[in-house]
């Protein structure tokens, strides 16, 4: 079974609700969906590119860090605050992404690199 630690919004690629530190199952889709070489595997880099996008489009103001306002249907109080490292009510681009790529190294049991 596949699974990976998701920290991104259903409204951005219809991944479904993800949470982070929870397991969410990737379907066949989602997997072709992040896919970008289609070698059949979600690569580090092919994750942090969706994950990237993925904040650009939760960072509605434009402002280069998400609040709770714009992660409300993501997350939670307790996950916003595991998110935001250095506890300044804000999670900027660098918070996000050092949170999911944790997630990512974690879902990839196989330690190859690669979600499968």
């Amino acid at each position: 079974m596949r699974k990976i630690l998701l920290l991104s919004l259903a409204a951005l690629c219809q991944v479904g609700p993800a949470l982070a530190q929870q397991a969410a199952t990737m379907n066949e889709g989602q997997m072709t969906a992040l896919d970008a070489n289609k070698d059949g595997a979600v690569d580090r880099s092919e994750y942090e590119r969706f994950m990237t996008a993925a904040f650009a489009g939760l960072d509605k103001n434009k402002d280069g860090s998400l609040s709770p306002d714009e992660t409300k249907q993501a997350l939670n109080a307790q996950q916003f605050a595991a998110t935001d490292a250095n506890s300044d009510g804000k999670v900027t681009q660098k918070e996000f992404l050092d949170r999911v790529m944790a997630d990512f190294k974690t879902a990839d049991r196989s330690g190859d690199g690669a979600l499968k």
